[in-house]
């Protein structure tokens, strides 16, 4: 079984834990939907646990009461969300999943819930990268779920303002009926990767590209505690015409648009589906490992709602669902040993890289103030 050997959209590595470290404001409504005149009402959207509700019956029932869960940024073949949001949609009939902006960044998650305040239409919920989650926590309203014991330390801001949820390893995805597989960074610098190599949006705005920018920097024997060594690598890229402006999507992949793509393991091994050619690798030497982090919007409309989407995804069900998209799920560790890990699925992952690394909160915030202040010139 892979499991990350130290901490890490970044958060912290599976086994990082014990290694390293990695609106409606006023929609107060009953526990209960059904209960008498007499019964407490609850302000979901001031619920920092299960227990404010009363029971996770009365969650349900104050969730389903709300009638809607707006959620963005969710590709359906991101990590198996598909599954998980119709699972959902079939588990509580009773409210409406509005899907918006699938293929957003996580900065993107932000400006939405910015120019929608106040209004039906703003996200409840989040799915961002550690970099702008840090940016971000008084967008964030904190909650703690009933399995909150069971996320490593190093993955949870301690208020549960945001919560890693699934992670992976930042590899390379190429169509093998057009390059031989990668085996170093400099292979990529070659004129048979002409206008071919993409990364999956804007390292200021999204994860997987700040985590390419930072697996660069790690390849080229640079450290966490500065990217430049991976913004220099994919200037040189740019200076080589070899760096495909192109925002990746399964579409581009499935077209060959996008033929070389720095992503996420999991999302690149997904591409298989859609190119018969399509393989991944994650290079020899250091590896970079992140996850996704989960918050629910302080201003979310539909409050109640919010927060039984977080309960519902570190579920057991749900967490062997992320397994199921290739990814690894926060819990993979206290659910390996409570015996309700799906055994066949976390035998299937790939093995993880001997060295692997991810950014401290720290090395994030840095990182991401560096390559604001120097992306933009180095590709153009």
């Amino acid at each position: 079984m892979a499991h990350f050997p130290r901490r890490a959209r970044f958060g912290a590595g599976i086994a990082l834990a014990a290694t390293a470290a990695l609106a409606l404001s006023g929609c107060a409504s009953t526990a209960d939907a059904s209960a008498d005149a007499d019964s407490d009402k609850v302000d979901a959207a001031s619920a920092t646990a299960v227990a404010d509700f009363g029971t996770f019956a009365d969650l349900e029932a104050a969730a389903k009461a709300e009638g809607a869960l707006n959620v963005i940024a969710l590709p359906r073949d991101w990590a198996n969300y598909g599954e998980i949001l119709d699972l959902f949609a079939e588990k509580y009939p009773e409210i409406t999943i509005n899907e918006a902006s699938p293929d957003v960044s996580s900065a993107e998650e932000i400006q939405a819930a910015e120019t929608n305040k106040g209004l039906d239409t703003a996200p409840d919920v989040f799915d961002l990268g550690l970099a702008v989650a840090l940016q971000n926590t008084d967008q964030f309203a904190p909650y703690q779920v009933q399995t909150w014991d069971e996320i490593p330390d190093a993955l949870k801001e301690p208020t549960g303002l945001f919560v890693g949820d699934y992670g992976g390893y930042m590899s390379i995805g190429y169509d093998s009926s057009k390059f031989d597989a990668p085996k170093t960074l400099d292979d990529l610098l070659g004129a048979d990767y002409k206008g071919a190599v993409a990364i999956n949006g804007d390292p200021t705005q999204a994860g997987a590209a700040f985590a390419a920018v930072g697996l660069a920097t790690v390849q080229s024997d640079g450290t966490l505690d500065d990217f430049q060594p991976g913004i220099d690598f994919f200037g040189e890229l740019q200076k080589a015409g070899n760096l495909l402006k192109v925002d990746v999507t399964t579409a581009t992949v499935a077209s060959g648009e996008t033929p070389v793509v720095f992503d996420w393991d999991y999302l690149n091994a997904a591409h298989t589906k859609d190119n018969e050619n399509w393989k991944v690798v994650v290079l020899d030497g250091t590896g970079y490992a992140g996850y996704y982090n989960q918050a629910i919007n302080v201003d979310a409309p539909h409050p109640a709602a919010a927060r039984l989407w977080q309960e519902f995804l570190y579920s057991d069900e749900v967490q062997n669902l992320w397994l199921k998209g290739g990814a690894r799920p926060a819990r993979m560790d206290a659910m390996t040993d409570a015996g309700t890990i799906d055994a066949d699925l976390a035998a299937a992952l790939p093995e993880a890289p001997e060295d692997t690394v991810v950014p401290t909160e720290e090395q994030s915030t840095n990182a991401g103030k560096l390559l604001g202040e120097k992306w933009a010139a180095a590709v153009q």
